[in-house]
């Protein structure tokens, strides 16, 4: 006598919810499919898909995660595969979560980093979703400060009232030098640490600005890995745990950064987010408010301008107007470049106005944020002339171009080249093909130097313009000497 099968047990947590929700079985499963084509899956569900899952079984693969992002946008609260009764997946949208405390905050991204620096080659080729910008950036705008970071440290509290009497001191030892194999759960996080974290992404971030992303990303992703999570799994206090937090925000935000400049747009996504959950957990507004510029930056390369837009004035409500020029001036470019993605002339003016007096209103002896100091009148002029080139102001984009490349000190590499080939790109607008060549020919030559898929991408965008004039004498001359480069 042969054993029935076992009966599935109807998944009550998703009828709630569907109830809830308000959604018909087709409509739920209409929004998943949609959903996975923001990634790249087409996956076909209907309504009888969804009606076996509320009778027990588990749909495969991501789709758990991607149930869970749908009530999520519907019902406006972070859900996950668990509170509808399904099966945790490794899903799409791993790193996109803001975290509800600090140690959840390190879970999820340390997670990430592992995942980043072994063998996960998927991981680097999830795409960038313009939904997953909304959650994060709305809990970070309304969300409470966290009231406690501190962790390993049990407090003394006195017996009835009375005062704690120290104990004579013993005989000091000889302090030890720890290894990196004794840093752990109960390593205790010193300011020289921490020290250590920022001296690592001054490091990092050169080679970043002079080489491409893709130069020293992996060594940074596994530097988080081996040594700044296992100071985050440390023992600090409340003033050490901030500055803890406000430092791998920083390393975070740049992992993100160097991994948006080879194309890896959805894992740079997720780094971003956590950056900017690890940016609460210090307590540093402001820091927030740069790490969300830096998903608008993203955003407005990748074309999504209404995001892009979203992103910055979020950024902006959540500094007020206590913030320094500097920073006030970064934000509001920001803005501007959304909406020049848009072509919406009169509003990116108006940003670009408001970011314009805001730097002229910085003094020398204005405070300014470490992340901000890049932020000069070279930098400004670059985001002038960026603009003015979305919006096919060929002459206001080349005047603002040289300016900026005028003006522009040591470093900088690839900021240099991403103008030149704006400039290029407003003497081609201009009827200027000698010029524009040359221009071109020259950021071509630095970009085959570098490890970027931007500065690639600015060349290749150039190139596609060049298309009308294939025939051209400059043009030929121009492809011979990219060709030349190998």
């Amino acid at each position: 006598m042969t054993e029935r099968p076992a009966q599935r047990t109807p998944n009550r947590q998703l009828a709630a919810l569907i109830a809830e929700a308000g959604f018909s079985n087709a409509g739920l499963a209409r929004r998943v499919d949609q959903l996975g084509l923001e990634h790249g899956l087409d996956l076909r569900y209907d309504k009888t898909s969804v009606t076996r899952w509320l009778r027990g079984q588990q749909p495969r693969g991501t789709t758990p995660a991607l149930i869970a992002e749908v009530f999520t946008r519907r019902l406006g609260r972070r859900l996950t595969a668990q509170d509808l009764g399904l099966d945790a997946c490794a899903p799409v949208y791993a790193g996109l979560e803001f975290a509800g405390s600090p140690e959840e905050a390190v879970d999820i991204v340390s997670g990430l980093w592992r995942k980043d620096s072994g063998s996960h080659a998927e991981l680097r080729k999830i795409a960038f979703t313009p939904a997953g910008l909304v959650v994060p950036s709305r809990d970070w705008l309304i969300g409470r400060p966290d009231e406690k970071v501190a962790r390993g440290e049990q407090p003394r509290v006195p017996a009835q009232g009375r005062p704690v009497v120290p104990r004579p001191a013993a005989v000091p030892a000889e302090p030890r030098r720890r290894t990196a194999a004794e840093r752990g759960p109960g390593h205790r996080v010193t300011g020289g640490d921490i020290a250590a974290l920022r001296s690592v992404a001054e490091l990092f971030r050169t080679l970043d600005n002079t080489y491409g992303g893709g130069h020293a990303r992996q060594a940074l992703v596994r530097y988080l890995e081996h040594e700044c999570e296992p100071m985050l799994r440390g023992v600090y206090g409340e003033q050490t745990g901030r500055r803890l937090f406000a430092a791998a925000a920083d390393l975070t935000r740049l992992a993100g950064w160097t991994s948006y400049d080879i194309a890896a747009h959805g894992l740079a996504q997720r780094y971003f987010v956590q950056a900017l959950r690890l940016a609460q957990a210090a307590g540093d507004r402001a820091y927030g408010a740069y790490v969300l510029v830096t998903m608008s930056r993203q955003a407005v390369y990748l074309g999504h301008g209404r995001e892009a837009v979203q992103l910055a004035r979020v950024a902006q409500q959540g500094v007020g107007s206590g913030a320094p020029p500097t920073v006030q001036a970064l934000l509001h470019a920001a803005e501007a470049r959304g909406h020049a993605v848009l072509g919406e002339v009169r509003a990116c003016t108006a940003s670009l106005v408001r970011a314009e007096r805001a730097l002229e209103a910085a003094r020398a002896g204005d405070e300014v944020p470490y992340w901000a100091r890049f932020f000069d009148e070279a930098q400004l002029a670059d985001e002038f002339g960026h603009c003015h080139r979305d919006l096919q102001q060929f002459r206001a984009a080349a005047q603002h171009a040289e300016r900026s490349l005028q003006l522009r000190g040591a470093g900088y590499a690839r900021s240099k080249l991403f103008c030149k080939v704006v400039l290029a790109t407003a003497r081609l607008g201009l009827g200027e093909l000698d010029q524009a060549c040359a221009l071109a020919a020259e950021a071509a030559g630095q970009a085959a130097e570098m490890r970027s898929v931007r500065a690639v991408e600015y060349v290749k965008d150039f190139e596609r313009r060049l298309e009308p004039y294939k025939d051209a004498a400059p043009v030929r001359g121009y492809r011979d000497r990219v060709a030349a480069l190998g």
